[in-house]
């Protein structure tokens, strides 16, 4: 997400439009309570979005106003939070995926809550079972798309697979995102290394390098402008048919479109997806921690968790929440992505990242 998607989301929509959100509470009418007490401050990426009408109705029930900070891509995010982690600029923390949770845990970004709901909430994204310091939210695919209408012009079949992207016929097609900046880069990033292991995934890209793969700090810049088969991207005059992006993002290229086509105009290389799973947690030196658990709960809510998909483009945790006939049609989720054990992410992401680094950019 990205987000989605992103889960952008990116939306993200994961990947696709970002809506920034200032609610406007009840007025506490004669309550001498200070206006910083009843607002609650979510800091987040980009992708972040809400429909207003759910929003407003946690603001009526809690008595609280939700301000949003969106702080640019996921990565950028997470390593601002960490750097002002005693001073937070906000209350709760949303968009931590399972590619960086090691990191803002380790730095002690959060403090434990157990979310009112929790049970309703898969054992397979409860990552900190027993700590309770982040809280899963949602979850999506990390995965290359194609621009259909490219490769149909070229007669040329889409990449199926990470196999296929080294592939000569697919040569300066690819755009990815930096994985030292962007949380879909680095799940690009450790797809590979999932599917390839310790001792392969450094000769893929070096291969995927001498294939023309070019690189960009983050989503937006790679989704909405480098991408010629995105709204923004044919805007933009991309010219690179193959991106990474979501497995969600084709139903957000429907939904926005004006008028809506019959069919997405991209499409996902299902071979080149590594599961995200995202999460939101209480800052750890939050000014307004009742707020923030309030937030929490609404996030892992049925009315948030069925509301979520067609605003981040990412699949809710919450047992029995529904999805959106429009999604499950243009974007079902992956059916056997690439995983890595958050273990093995913690233990391996920074030297990876390093490792990547001195291959691709230099």
């Amino acid at each position: 997400m990205s987000v989605s998607i992103t889960k952008k989301a990116t939306v993200l929509v994961v990947g696709v439009g970002l809506v920034t959100l200032s609610a406007c509470g009840s007025s506490g009418g004669s309550e001498k309570t200070s206006a910083e007490s009843k607002t609650v401050t979510l800091v987040s990426h980009d992708s972040w979005a809400v429909s207003k009408n759910v929003l407003a109705d946690f603001e009526k029930q809690s008595g609280y106003k939700v301000r949003v900070l969106p702080d640019g891509d996921a990565g950028q995010a997470v390593n601002k939070a960490i750097l002002t982690k005693d001073n937070p600029q906000g209350d709760v923390f949303f968009g931590v995926d399972n590619t960086l949770l090691s990191r803002a845990l380790d730095n002690g970004l959060f403090q434990p809550y157990q979310a009112k709901g929790l049970g309703t909430i898969g054992a397979q994204y409860q990552l900190d079972q027993g700590k309770h310091r982040v809280t899963p939210i949602d979850h999506g695919d990390i995965c290359v798309n194609y621009d259909k209408k490219y490769f149909a012009d070229h007669k040329l079949t889409p990449p199926a697979s990470f196999d296929d992207l080294i592939k000569p016929e697919y040569k300066n097609l690819l755009v990815t995102e930096n994985a030292a900046t962007s949380s879909p880069g680095l799940g690009f990033l450790l797809g590979t290394a999932a599917k390839y292991g310790d001792d392969g995934w450094q000769g893929y890209w070096k291969k995927l390098k001498a294939n023309g793969v070019k690189v960009v700090d983050g989503w937006e810049q790679a989704y909405d402008q480098e991408f010629s088969g995105s709204a923004g991207g044919r805007k933009a005059h991309g010219d690179r048919p193959l991106v990474v992006s979501y497995a969600s993002s084709p139903p957000a290229e429907v939904v926005f479109a004006k008028p809506q086509p019959k069919t997405a105009p991209t499409g996902v290389a299902t071979g080149t997806c590594f599961r995200q799973i995202e999460f939101a947690g209480l800052l750890s030196n939050a000014k307004n921690t009742k707020g923030g658990k309030a937030l929490i709960d609404f996030l892992v809510s049925k009315e948030f968790q069925q509301d979520m998909p067609l605003n981040m483009f990412v699949y809710p945790v919450v047992d029995g929440a529904e999805v959106p006939a429009e999604f499950t049609q243009y974007g079902p989720a992956a059916k056997d992505p690439e995983t890595l054990a958050p273990g093995k992410i913690a233990d391996h992401r920074d030297q990876w990242v390093k490792q990547w680094t001195s291959l691709v950019l230099k």
